[in-house]
């Protein structure tokens, strides 16, 4: 949809004091030259290049011990973390005496594989975890300084549920603050980098995981989503990673919690190297819910219904969606149209134009019983003592806030809110609604971007804030999601896709990852020359 000439007057007074305020930042912004022309070391151990599915079947058969396995990812880790900043904590040595009573627990094993692979598929696997994720005796804190020294006394179920089934936690990974942004950068732990290029951002908030993971340091990973947490990393790290149909996997025991509608919007998922560990992931991270999702249903591509959307129509808020992504999303249906002799259908939705408005309006609504989503203002500060944003803002101008930019302008942003939402707005999620639920079924899956454009350079988000619509609007129209890496870009930067699917149909999109994987190559070492 073309936009109006007043739409194309604000583009451009939008961009242009964007594009001011961002040069002044770049003036005057401290410079990183420690990492300056730095880049990972290339992998060099085979045993970081196999899936976990595979890991685990290598450990169960006693072709290498657990014990060599979470070795390697501990060297990787020590290797790579000094430049990526994605682990926060570790818990190396602990990680090693379960790597070593895995071992003794498959030497005596009687009952053969099957029955290993059968009550713990995971067994001997090492895994990264999102710190926001409680894991019993880590620290717990989201990046906020009032929460220093927090410390998890309990698992997150999905956490204890990948612990059941045989992974073993390495450490826990740095988030934005407070989880609500898409760079992972806070005060009390840091700027978490992209491991394709230092200088850019990992994206977030599942940042560290995202880091870690593209880097090489982890193979399997957990993640959570209310805007794009888990696909904007996934996007910027080349990685897999899906977001699951929000309430079959228990987003209990993170840090912050969901109010107001919220819950009906957060998902938590797997992040990975390798496509084919997101199903297995999932089915465990599911626990009792698994009934709910058809993970077992065999999926013939040829008789899915393909669409693909380009972009979102053209909206004062977004930048337009970069050439080299829009041709990749085109090589993406060429394929499927001639490997899979299926049609793809361009479609264009007139509403996606307001998707940051309506992701805006709904994460502020109140749930069932009229109370309102607890204010980020109350997040930020010490209990009972909510921050004042436009008190942090001058503090931040002074050098002497304890928060970040992105956390201040959310809790600003926090007070334009009215207490009666757009009834236009409310009209146009509902139109969308109807419209994506019918186009999509239970057979259907569409293309669309992850973001504009590839893993900017740290702090850019700051001027272009709304950029997070192609990930946020997919969370309020409560749809799976699984987000696909396809090669790298001219610069080096990895490219990507959304896989969208209906309402409980995860198995669709994940079927169609395997098949992205094997066609344009999944995940890329960021060290290979």
């Amino acid at each position: 949809m073309a936009l109006s000439r007043l739409e194309k007057a604000q583009v451009w007074l939008f961009k242009a004091v964007m594009g001011v305020l961002f040069t002044f930042y770049r003036l005057f912004s401290p410079r990183r030259p420690a990492l300056s022309g730095k880049r990972l070391p290339p992998v060099n151990n085979p045993l970081l290049v196999v899936s976990a599915t595979q890991l685990a079947r290598k450990i169960r058969r006693k072709e290498v011990s657990s014990v060599e396995v979470v070795q390697a990812y501990i060297d990787r880790i020590q290797e790579v973390n000094p430049l990526l900043n994605a682990v926060i904590k570790d818990r190396f040595a602990a990680a090693l005496q379960e790597a070593a009573q895995v071992d003794k627990l498959i030497e005596e094993e009687t009952g053969g594989e099957e029955v290993l692979e059968d009550r713990l598929p995971l067994l001997g696997v090492p895994l990264s975890v999102k710190e926001s994720f409680a894991l019993q005796g880590m620290p717990y804190t989201t990046g906020v300084i009032s929460r220093r020294g927090v410390v998890a006394n309990v698992d997150a179920p999905p956490v204890a549920l990948l612990k059941r089934a045989g992974a073993i936690p390495l450490g826990v990974t740095n988030t934005s603050e407070l989880c609500m942004w898409s760079e992972s950068h806070n005060h009390l732990n840091g700027m978490t980098n992209n491991p394709y290029d230092l200088e850019r951002i990992p994206g977030g908030s599942s940042g560290g995981e995202g880091s870690i993971l593209g880097g090489a340091g982890a193979v399997i990973g957990i993640g959570s989503d209310i805007g794009g947490s888990i696909r904007m990393p996934c996007f910027f790290n080349g990685i897999f990673g899906h977001k699951t149909t929000p309430g079959v996997v228990s987003c209990e025991n993170q840090y912050p919690p969901t109010s107001g509608r919220q819950d009906e919007y957060v998902s938590t998922g797997p992040m990975c190297r390798y496509a084919e560990d997101m199903l297995p992931m999932l089915k465990i991270m599911a626990g009792p819910n698994a009934h709910m999702l058809s993970l077992n249903t065999k999926v013939d591509l040829k008789k899915l219904r393909f669409f693909t959307i380009p972009h979102d129509g053209g909206t004062p808020l977004t930048y337009p969606v970069s050439k080299e992504l829009m041709d990749i999303q085109k090589k993406v249906v060429e394929r499927l149209e001639a490997d899979l002799g299926v049609k793809v259908q361009e479609v264009h939705l007139p509403e996606l134009r307001y998707g940051f408005q309506i992701w805006d309006t709904y994460m502020g609504l109140p749930d069932k019983e009229g109370k309102p989503p607890l204010p980020f203002a109350t997040l930020m500060g010490e209990p009972g003592r909510p921050v004042w944003p436009l008190w942090e803002l001058l503090k931040w101008i002074m050098g002497k806030s304890e928060h970040t930019m992105a956390a201040i302008g959310l809790a600003l942003l926090e007070m334009t809110h009215v207490s009666r939402p757009s009834t236009f707005i409310i009209e146009q999620k509902e139109k969308l609604q109807k419209t994506v639920d019918e186009l999509l079924g239970t057979d259907g899956v569409f293309l669309y971007p992850p973001h504009p454009r590839v893993a900017p350079e740290h702090h850019h988000p700051l001027f272009r804030p709304f950029d997070f619509a192609y990930t946020g609007i997919i969370n309020i129209l409560g749809l799976p999601v699984t987000q696909c890496p396809l090669g790298l870009s001219e610069e080096g930067l990895p490219l990507g896709v959304q896989v969208v699917g209906g309402k409980l149909q995860d198995h669709l999109t994940l079927a169609v990852a395997l098949y992205l994987e094997k066609t344009f190559g999944g995940w890329r070492d960021p060290g290979a020359k």
